[in-house]
């Protein structure tokens, strides 16, 4: 890997997060830039999940590695299933990745990567503790407790819920987010205060769903600061790649692009 490819990524950071960087934990939220993939993947996909040539794939997650100044094996990923499911990492797995859609450590040197193309990448990190989280919060995930688990198994490695802080990076938003009837259905079933989160849409009977309104509720009711970068990934096709963009238009695949955060030296 040359200084070319790691110097040419510019991620987005947390004004919140970046409070941790005394303890030496650096995150970033990256979007296409700076990769080799071309076509339908073009910039810095990282899915080992879509259709993309393996080796831009490998180039592109090394380039992540290397921003964090670490060897492309010591970024952990999963394989995400928009379950509620948190693993601890100590030592990442390339070729049997755990399937959850949250992950932990208190081990310097391993960077969580979260993978996303519309749902809510969610990073977490104690600084005083140095323990970090990273989680997958689609909607299902957000509805399922993904968030909650993320914040007991960082506290279950020492940390205090009470100096967590977590940052939403760029997701879909609610005015991109259009879901049928079924869909409030569920949510109003599970807590009728949740209509908080459902606009009105130009389609009869439809709504507008505000997922990243949910996923900072969930994390505030848990005694979490957090915020929200408010960066809409359907609506900015330059620097993001999107499920749904990809859906209507009927595109035969889509990227990923990632999340990740790691505790380094001080």
């Amino acid at each position: 890997m040359t200084l070319a490819s790691q110097t040419s990524l510019s991620p987005i950071l947390s004004p919140l997060l970046e409070q941790a960087a005394p303890s030496g934990i650096r995150h970033g939220f990256f979007g296409r830039q700076g990769g080799v993939s071309t076509g339908i993947y073009r910039g810095l996909n990282v899915g080992t999940g879509s259709n993309d040539l393996p080796e831009h794939i490998h180039e592109n997650r090394a380039r992540v590695a290397g921003w964090f100044n670490a060897e492309p094996w010591h970024l952990s990923t999963l394989y995400q299933v928009h379950s509620p499911d948190v693993v601890t990492v100590e030592t990442p797995d390339q070729v049997n990745r755990p399937k959850a859609d949250g992950q932990v450590t208190a081990t310097p040197g391993v960077a969580l990567g979260i993978l996303t193309a519309d749902c809510g990448p969610v990073l977490f990190a104690d600084p005083e503790a140095r323990v970090v989280g990273a989680a997958h919060a689609g909607w299902k995930g957000a509805f399922d407790g993904v968030l909650e688990n993320t914040i007991e198994a960082m506290v279950r490695l020492g940390a205090n819920r009470n100096r967590i802080k977590a940052s939403l990076g760029p997701s879909i938003s609610r005015r991109s987010y259009e879901v049928g009837p079924e869909f409030v259905e569920r949510f109003l079933t599970r807590d009728a205060s949740w209509a908080r989160f459902f606009g009105p849409s130009e389609k009869h009977g439809h709504s507008m769903f505000d997922l990243p309104a949910l996923t900072i509720s969930r994390l505030q009711a848990a005694g979490i600061e957090a915020e929200n970068l408010d960066i809409c990934t359907y609506a900015d096709e330059d620097r993001f790649f999107s499920y749904r963009r990809t859906t209507h238009r009927q595109d035969p695949d889509y990227g990923r692009q990632i999340s990740a955060i790691m505790i380094g030296e001080f």
